[in-house]
């Protein structure tokens, strides 16, 4: 696996080794380019120096209250050359996003870039300088960033990748409640004339279906014996008599139909309005890995003593995995809208001071430093720093992180 190493942005922030080429009129026109490899010289406006014998060219970065720039000082024989007498050009060709061409302007006693040096700073610099008819040309990396793995490792390596695209977002609203029961759920079970329970056939915590017999009972008056069956299906929460007890004028039996719940969700004054009966919910319950989609059925007229709002939406219960009074969060779907652009959550990741993702360029990856907008389940708005269709990693994007830290492809500002 190769890896590019840093070699410091073009202002000399770090002072490792980097390949440069010098151009003398001579050379420029033959388009013979000789690497020297040096240590990386810094001039007094803290810049990287440039010499071509006794002319030099400090390029220093400024981004002292102004987005980064370049200001270049021009110099012959060690005596500050009039910036007017100057021509410069600068041309970044950086990875995947083709070339910067910066020209320059005379400001005070320097030569100002006509452009901001946007991040990543990672390109191949080509700096041309002409000067009393001569032309000077150096040339070098600038990489950070940055790293390159061949598609089969990365593969290996479960590394995956999606595409900067527009996506449709969701804004939801995060509520909170509990589980209880329709009003309709519960049936109390009576005796239609007292008598003596000679039989009963299900007991406490039992499931009984509509139509099951659950007692006999003799008639004191007839003594004739009639059957109770159950009203509705469900489970007895709840048992008041026993084989040879007279039924009296009493609740025997409670059934509880356990099949449907309802989320009761609390949604606070400043949140209301944006509330609509019929809308999406997604309800989180602890102890649940999935998600229960439902809808808001209707809400309670009286507010709680939070001064909340109680809306409703009935879940299905079929399995007995919920029960009664259990706590519940709820997300309440307000809006959809759809972003020009959005990336995967699980790709980012940090760089220096930036939340990043790494493109993919062929088998070369390199960081590119995001503005991020609105968040949305598994997406996250992209306002700026990539451009529309660019390939970014998803999965496993910690494992490039990783690589280029260990290349030491990146470099301190």
């Amino acid at each position: 696996m190769m890896k590019f190493k840093s070699i410091g942005v073009v202002i000399a922030l770090t002072q490792i080794g980097f390949g440069i080429s010098m151009y003398s009129p001579a050379t420029y026109a033959e388009n013979n380019v000789e690497a020297v490899q040096e240590e990386v010289e810094k001039g007094p406006n803290n810049g990287r120096m440039l010499r071509d014998g006794d002319f030099a060219i400090e390029l220093a970065i400024f981004e002292t209250g102004v987005p980064p720039e370049f200001r270049v000082f021009a110099t012959k024989g060690g005596n500050a050359i009039n910036p007017k007498d100057v021509e410069l050009n600068v041309k970044l060709t950086r990875l995947g996003d083709g070339i910067d061409d910066i020209n320059f302007f005379v400001e005070n006693n320097y030569l100002r870039g006509n452009m901001e040096i946007y991040e990543p700073h990672s390109f191949l610099v080509t700096l041309t300088a002409k000067y009393q008819g001569k032309t000077y040309q150096w040339s070098y990396d600038n990489y950070e960033g940055r790293t390159q793995i061949v598609d089969s490792l990365a593969q290996s390596m479960g590394i995956e990748t999606e595409v900067v695209a527009n996506q449709e977002m969701e804004e939801r609203l995060k509520v909170y409640g509990a589980l209880t029961l329709p009003a309709s759920a519960t049936r109390n079970i009576s005796a239609r004339f007292p008598g003596e329970v000679k039989a009963l056939y299900t007991e406490l915590g039992k499931q009984v279906k509509k139509g099951q017999v659950l007692m006999t009972i003799e008639a004191n008056e007839s003594l004739q014996r009639y059957d109770v069956v159950a009203p509705i299906g469900g489970v007895v929460t709840a048992q008041n008599v026993a084989v040879g007890e007279q039924s009296s004028d009493r609740s025997l039996l409670t059934i509880t139909n356990t099949s449907e719940l309802v989320a009761e969700l609390n949604v606070y004054p400043m949140d209301q309005s944006k509330i609509k009966l019929g809308t999406d919910v997604y309800i989180h319950l602890p102890g649940y890995e999935g998600v229960v989609k439902a809808s808001l059925s209707d809400s309670l007229y009286q507010l709680t003593a939070e001064q909340a709002k109680v809306y409703r939406a009935v879940i299905d219960n079929s399995d007995n995995q919920f029960s009664q009074g259990q706590f519940v969060i709820g997300q309440i779907l307000v809006d959809t809208y759809t972003v020009d652009m959005a990336v995967k959550a699980e790709g980012l990741q940090s760089f220096r001071d930036f939340t990043v993702v790494y493109g993919k360029f062929g088998d070369q990856y390199e960081v590119r430093m995001l503005e991020l907008g609105r968040k949305s389940g598994d997406w996250v708005e992209v306002l700026g720093g990539i451009a529309l269709g660019t390939e970014y990693v998803t999965t496993n994007s910690y494992l490039i992180k990783a690589d280029i830290e260990k290349s030491g492809a990146s470099h301190d500002h």
